[in-house]
C-alpha cells in the first residue's frame, strides 16, 4: 500500500472521500511516523493521540452518513503552540505557561476542526515567537530533517519541520517578522503569511499585536492554498479582522499551476539582490528569475529605498508590543506561580516567576521594548521607528503601481548549524532580513521552493498587495510546475 505520509494533503482527502483509505488509517499513519522520528526532530511539544482519532472517527462516520466532506476532511494537521486549544497544553515554548491547558479553541482552530481536519498535536517553536531558529523554546531545540545538525528555521521551525519530516502534510504558523517563510525557506517547504487581518488573532497569544498573522503551512502550493481558505475570513472576535471574503487563493493556485504567466509582471527588489546574501542563495534565486521569465513573467527591477531600515525598525515595533503585551504573564491569573511562601511582596513574586519563567530572548526584547517606550526616549525610537514602517509602506503602494507583485530571497542563508548564532542576537536577527518589511507594510507573502544550495533548499518569496493573496499563490504555483519539489534525505 502506498505510504500515506508521503502523500499530499489533496489526495489525502480525496482517498478519505472515495472511501480508498479512512481518516483513521490516514491519521495511524502519521502519528506511528511522529513516534518514528519525532525523537531525532523534535517537532512536536504535544502530540494529541486520542483527540486525533477521534476526530478521524467523526470524519469517517460522517462519510458513512452520506455527508458532504470538506476539501481537507479527515486531512492530518499540526498546530503551532502559539495556538490555544481547549484542553490540550497550550505552552507557546516557554516555561510560563507549561501545562496550561487552555478553556476554549481560538478561531483558527475552530475552522480547522469545523472543516474536518484532524489535529495531531502542537508544534515547538520559540518562546512566544521571539527566534528565527528555534533554538530558543524553553523545551529544546527542534532539528532541521534535511540535516538534523542544523536549525529548521524559527519562530515556526517545528510546523516546518513536522511537515519535512513527513510527519504531517499540512501545519498551521504565525508569522510576525518571517516566522512562517524562513522555516519554509529552509526546510524545502511552502509558507505563506496571508494580509494581516485575513487570517484572525483571536486565541493567538500575542507577541506583537500590529504584526501578528497566522497562517499556511504545507509541502505544495496547492495544499497551502486550500488551507488558508480554510483559516481564513472575518472574525468578529478579532477587532483587526478585514470584513472582506477570502480572495480567491485556490483559484488562483489552479491556474499558476499550468504554468503560464503571461501578463504578469515581477518586480525584483534591488535592495534585496547585493551584499548580505549567501552566494548559492543568489545563485539559486537568480534561476527561478529566469524560470519565471520563461513562464511569460516580465521582470523587471523596483527599488524600495527604504526596505534597508526594515530591520532597526522592526527591533524597536515589536519588542515595544511585547513588552505590552507580556506585562499579563505575572504569576497572579494563570500560569507559572514561583516564590508565593507566604513571606513575599506581589512585586517579589512577579519578579521570581517572570525571573524563572522567561527565556533569554524574552527578556531581552522586554526589555528594549520597555525601553524604547520610556518617558524620554518613546519619540526617538519607538515613534521614530513607526515613522519608518510609513516609508516601507509608501515604499510598496509605490512597487505595486509598476508590478503586480516583488520577489526576492526568501532568507539571506540557508539553515546554519545548532548554536552558530545564538551568542550574536544581531546575526540571529539577519535571518529575517527580507522577510520585516511584509509584516511591517500588513501585506501577503509566501515562500517557495525555489532550488538548493550546498544540498541545503533556498525560498523564494513572493509579495503582494493587502488582499491580494491570490497573485502570490499563482506566482507560487508557477515557480512550483516549473523547479518541481525538494525531498529531504530520508531520516
Amino acid at each position: 500500500m502506498t505510504d500515506l505520509t508521503r502523500l499530499n494533503a489533496v489526495d489525502l482527502a480525496g482517498l478519505v472521500a472515495n472511501g480508498d483509505a479512512s481518516a483513521v488509517e490516514v491519521t495511524r499513519a502519521h502519528l506511528d511516523r511522529i513516534g518514528a522520528v519525532d525523537d531525532r526532530v523534535h517537532a512536536f511539544l504535544h502530540v494529541d493521540s486520542d483527540g486525533a482519532l477521534a476526530a478521524a472517527r467523526a470524519v469517517d462516520e460522517r462519510r458513512a452518513a452520506g455527508e458532504e466532506l470538506g476539501p481537507l476532511a479527515g486531512v492530518p494537521v499540526a498546530v503551532k503552540d502559539v495556538l490555544t486549544t481547549k484542553g490540550v497544553p497550550t505552552t507557546v515554548g516557554s516555561k510560563i505557561l507549561e501545562g496550561w491547558r487552555p478553556p476554549y479553541d481560538s478561531t483558527i482552530v475552530e475552522r480547522l476542526r469545523a472543516a474536518g481536519t484532524v489535529m495531531l498535536g502542537k508544534t515547538n517553536m520559540d518562546e512566544f515567537a521571539m527566534g528565527s531558529s528555534t533554538e530558543y523554546s524553553a523545551y529544546g531545540p527542534t532539528r532541521n530533517p534535511w540535516d538534523t545538525d542544523r536549525i529548521p528555521g524559527g519562530s515556526g521551525g517545528g510546523s516546518a519541520a513536522a511537515l519535512a519530516a513527513y510527519e504531517a502534510p499540512l501545519a498551521i504558523g504565525s508569522d510576525t517578522g518571517g516566522s512562517i517563510r524562513q522555516p519554509g525557506a529552509v526546510t524545502g517547504t511552502v509558507g505563506a503569511k496571508p494580509t494581516y487581518g485575513g487570517t484572525s488573532r483571536y486565541g493567538l497569544v500575542a507577541f506583537s499585536s500590529s504584526l501578528d498573522t497566522p497562517g499556511p503551512c504545507a509541502r505544495t502550493v496547492l495544499d497551502a492554498a486550500l488551507l488558508h481558505q480554510v483559516i481564513g475570513g472575518h472574525d468578529p472576535r478579532d477587532s483587526t479582522s478585514i470584513p472582506a471574503p477570502v480572495p480567491d487563493v485556490v483559484g488562483a493556485a489552479k491556474l499558476g499551476a499550468s504554468g503560464d504567466l503571461t501578463g504578469v509582471k515581477l518586480g525584483v527588489v534591488t535592495e534585496f539582490t547585493g551584499e548580505g546574501a549567501e552566494p548559492g542563495v543568489m545563485a539559486a534565486f537568480r534561476e527561478s528569475v529566469e524560470a519565471l521569465a520563461k513562464l511569460g513573467a516580465e521582470i523587471v527591477e523596483i527599488s524600495c529605498p527604504h526596505f534597508r531600515y526594515a530591520l532597526p525598525a522592526y527591533y524597536l515595533i515589536a519588542p515595544s508590543e511585547c513588552s505590552s503585551n507580556l506585562a499579563r504573564f505575572d504569576g497572579v491569573r494563570f500560569g507559572l506561580r514561583v516564590g508565593d511562601d507566604g513571606n513575599r511582596s506581589l512585586e517579589e513574586v512577579m519578579s521570581l516567576t517572570r525571573e524563572a519563567g522567561f527565556g533569554p530572548e524574552v527578556k531581552r526584547r522586554i526589555m528594549i521594548g520597555t525601553y524604547a517606550l520610556s518617558s524620554g526616549y518613546y519619540d526617538a525610537y519607538y515613534g521614530q521607528a513607526q515613522k519608518v514602517r510609513t516609508l516601507i509602506t509608501r515604499d510598496f503602494t509605490s512597487a505595486f503601481e509598476q508590478v503586480d507583485a516583488l520577489i526576492s530571497p526568501t532568507t539571506p542563508f540557508v539553515a546554519f548549524p545548532i548554536g552558530a548564532r545564538t551568542a550574536d542576537p544581531y546575526q540571529m536577527y539577519l535571518a529575517d532580513l527580507f522577510t520585516i518589511p511584509t509584516n511591517l507594510y500588513g501585506g501577503p507573502a509566501i515562500s517557495v521552493p525555489c532550488g538548493l544550495s550546498d544540498g541545503l533548499p533556498v525560498g523564494l518569496q513572493i509579495m503582494a498587495p493587502t488582499m491580494a493573496d491570490d497573485r502570490m499563490y499563482r506566482v507560487a504555483a508557477a515557480l512550483e510546475s516549473s523547479v518541481g519539489a525538494f525531498t529531504p534525505p530520508a531520516l
